[in-house]
């Protein structure tokens, strides 16, 4: 798979980052469980394919994501050449204390349970869940703390992940950052994000598309998967994700294929994270992102309505 530069920074990356919040075993936001042993064999599945790029967090599954991707790559004798992890600095998930020690604290951990001495790509994550915002993100709290980890040497590069678009953009334009990571706010039924991709172009930062699959709707259909943006979806919901899928029907062309296309295919995005939380979906990924879909699909599917709303403004936040 073809490598593309990361915004600025000298990182190159496949187009397709696998997102492993999944393998932390989190049944309140996916509604299913994912054991040690399933979660490995999804990163030697990964670490065998030719994507060189996975997102994780500290705070996914309450660290179990970390570790477990740290036990694969203690297993495997380290990451393969040329590999690139992405991870998050977090807040403390009792207290919600998210100044600049805990977002020490907090890269330490990572460092400890993924076995590796530096961070290619480290973000700000959900500063919006914290005590306090201006803590979080002020010059003397997590975000400082945030570049002065780049300045040690710690991270190669430095992004911020988080919610709103009407949040991140103020940050964006106030702060030096290589990339951003938005998710679910540009899909194939949502352009929330469209504004704030703008943005990131015309500043260089480099765009990694998160959760192309609504929150994996698009991926697994509305039939089996009635859950929206991982929630339990309403009809009315889920009526853009069905003319979506008629649409897809109509020509022979899988949903989830169309949906990450979707999001490659735009020039203002560098990678597109796709969660994973078993090996077939790995190959899967890799089968959608090649399968062929003509001028005329992308033209009906373009044309179909979509929302610019926060698909995540009533979405209860839980970790785990």
């Amino acid at each position: 798979m073809k490598k593309v530069r990361l915004g600025r920074t000298d990182l190159m990356v496949a187009p397709v980052c696998f997102g492993t919040s999944g393998l932390g075993d989190m049944p309140d936001t996916y509604g299913y469980d994912v054991d040690a042993e399933r979660a490995k064999a999804t990163m030697q599945a990964i670490f065998d394919g030719p994507v060189n790029f996975i997102d994780t967090s500290r705070i996914y599954g309450m660290g179990r994501s970390e570790q477990r991707i740290g036990a694969a790559i203690r297993e495997r004798g380290g990451l393969p050449p040329g590999f690139v992890v992405s991870t998050k600095l977090d807040r403390d998930p009792e207290t919600n204390v998210f100044d600049a020690a805990q977002a020490r604290r907090s890269l330490e951990q990572s460092l400890v349970a993924l076995g590796i001495e530096r961070i290619d790509l480290l973000h700000l994550h959900d500063p919006e869940h914290s005590r306090s915002l201006v803590e979080a993100t002020g010059r003397d709290g997590a975000l400082g703390e945030l570049f002065r980890m780049k300045e040690e040497g710690l991270a190669k590069a430095v992004g911020l992940a988080a919610g709103a678009t009407t949040m991140m953009i103020p940050l964006l334009r106030d702060w030096d950052f290589d990339a951003l990571i938005t998710h679910n706010r540009f899909t194939l039924a949502n352009r929330n994000a469209e504004a704030m991709l703008d943005l990131a172009q015309s500043r260089g930062i480099a765009v990694l598309n998160a959760a192309p699959y609504a929150g994996g709707v698009l991926a697994k259909g509305s039939s089996e998967y009635p859950r929206y943006v991982y929630q339990e979806a309403s009809a009315e919901a889920l009526d853009p994700i069905r003319r979506i899928e008629a649409i897809c029907a109509r020509h022979g062309v899988p949903p989830g294929a169309a949906a990450l296309q979707f999001s490659m295919r735009d020039p203002r995005i560098a990678s597109t994270v796709c969660g994973v939380s078993k090996p077939e979906r790995v190959k899967q990924t890799l089968d959608w992102a090649r399968f062929p879909i003509p001028d005329s699909v992308w033209d009906e599917l373009t044309a179909a309505p979509f929302s610019t709303e926060d698909p995540e403004a009533t979405r209860q936040y839980r970790p785990g």
